[in-house]
């Protein structure tokens, strides 16, 4: 029987907001459903937890609202033997609970923060709240979440999700913060991470091992404050990322964060030895764009090879179709405007020159994931949503080869928007698509959402199994599959 664990009395109102309403409209409700309705099969040999973290408001802001404001949430669909579990949890934030227990909010969001906010914040922005909605991943037998401005980490039981709070990496967390989209290396268990700031040396770079001890810190020397988004790894090398996409200096010396792209700034990729130090740093050059997610990396011969999306504009215009106060937001967030596209850049560590390769300058996609069991090793699948324009949403599923090019595409149906994608390896899989593909769906005139299991190796048969959720959830952000094998607590189904 499915329990409605907690219901929340969301103070939005009425709004047109668009990224309040429609595929992006907030869940009011966290639940426990051990009896969700399938359509079709679960695969008995799927053995793991589907976890997608995202922005949906418990506390509005004070001001305007930005997309990447919202209280973080996670949702987690648990498989075992051919059973199913989906729950989903807001995640308790040291700053959604000083919201919570003042029955208001106190910091104002990306847009106004600045200006509205009563306390002081987190992160390289500052004045503005940690809410732990961008990423997750499992690192030691559980989920942790975190925020792309660089803020604390939460660990969450990757099952049911039971808050386990801030965390310490045995008392040694950074004073800096730790970014979203940080990496774990599942050979290893090291976590690898970055975080950024607006004060010398502007970045730091370090691990933590699969014992959650941060074993290695180093500072990473920039010429300025930078706002880096991601980062890659290979079996001994990480991937830091020096971007021209970054705060106005001048502007940021009056206490100002009004991002610029810088036309005349080469991009540059540092790449450093595991354990390596910034005199270690090498980096490499390529023509002035932006990467917001990676997919994965790994060595070939005397090239660093990394799979990612590039942005190729990443400072467009504002539209015709956006004149109003939120317009600047929506040209900034519009993926076909933006130019989100596969590409891949080869390192050479001989030559220090850099080849960078458009794979796909056709369909727009992004928020690309790979096999993560074979995270910093040779791989060549990459799955990316599909982007509809004018909002970060997606219609579709594209798995692309990015050895000879061929990609298949899946698309969800009028009105219907997924998520994030990641690989979930069949128990026993011998080859590197040999598994599923999974996503969140939400059906908008349906009022719906859904979970979808894909065969990796037939995307274009649709969905194997349909899991019919207790509600319906807001869009993504991004999401990790939790191997059975490496989740420290039993299985519930």
């Amino acid at each position: 029987m499915s329990l409605a664990i907690n219901r929340v009395d969301l103070t939005i109102g009425e709004t047109d907001h668009p990224y309040l309403t429609g595929p992006w409209q907030p869940a009011d409700t966290e639940w426990d459903a051990p009896d969700c309705t399938v359509i079709g099969t679960v695969p008995e040999d799927l053995d793991g937890v589907y976890i997608r973290n995202g922005q949906n408001p418990m506390v509005l802001p004070k001001g305007r609202y930005h997309l990447f404001d919202g209280d973080g949430m996670l949702h987690a669909t648990s498989f075992k033997a051919g059973t199913v579990v989906y729950r989903n949890r807001w995640i308790r934030t040291r700053g959604l609970q000083a919201e919570l227990d003042a029955g208001r909010p106190l910091w104002g969001g990306l847009i106004d923060g600045a200006r509205e906010s009563e306390q002081p914040g987190w992160g390289a922005h500052g004045k503005i709240k940690d809410n732990s909605g961008t990423d997750v991943v499992l690192h030691n037998g559980r989920a942790l979440t975190m925020w792309y401005q660089c803020g604390e980490v939460y660990r969450l039981d990757a099952r049911t999700l039971e808050q386990q709070g801030a965390d310490s990496f045995a008392g040694k967390f950074p004073a800096e913060g730790v970014s979203a989209h940080s990496h774990v290396d599942e050979t290893t268990g090291d976590f690898l991470f970055f975080n950024y700031g607006t004060t010398w040396p502007y970045m730091h770079y370090g691990v933590v091992d699969k014992d959650d001890n941060l074993v290695h810190y180093t500072p990473v020397e920039l010429p300025g404050a930078r706002l880096p988004h991601d980062m890659a790894f290979t079996e001994n090398y990480s991937i830091l990322m020096d971007l021209p996409l970054f705060w106005d200096e001048e502007l940021l010396r009056q206490g100002k964060h009004s991002v610029k792209f810088h036309r005349d700034i080469p991009s540059r990729f540092g790449v450093i030895p595991r354990f390596g130090s910034n005199q270690d740093i090498r980096w490499f050059e390529a023509d002035p764009t932006y990467v917001y997610h990676s997919a994965n990396a790994y060595e070939d011969g005397n090239e660093i090879v990394m799979d990612a999306c590039v942005t190729l504009n990443p400072q467009p215009e504002t539209p015709a179709y956006a004149k109003s106060a939120y317009g600047r937001m929506m040209a900034y967030l519009d993926p076909h405007l933006l130019g989100f596209h596969q590409a891949q850049w080869r390192f050479n560590t001989d030559t220090g020159m850099t080849k960078f390769e458009l794979l796909d300058g056709d369909l727009v996609t992004e928020f690309c994931k790979s096999n993560e069991s074979m995270g910093g090793r040779k791989t060549r699948y990459t799955y990316n949503m599909l982007m509809t324009d004018r909002l970060v949403a997606s219609d579709g599923l594209v798995k692309y080869d990015n050895l000879t090019g061929k990609r298949e595409i899946y698309r969800y149906g009028e009105g219907r928007f997924g998520s994030e994608s990641p690989f979930a390896p069949r128990v026993g899989s011998t080859g590197e698509d040999d598994g599923y593909v999974l996503t969140y769906v939400t059906d908008v005139a349906a009022d719906q959402s859904e979970c979808l299991v894909f065969d990796a190796q037939r995307i274009t048969d649709g969905p194997v199994a349909t899991v019919i959720l207790p509600h319906r959830i807001a869009g993504t952000s991004h999401s990790t599959w939790a191997p059975g094998h490496l989740i420290s607590s039993p299985a519930l189904v």
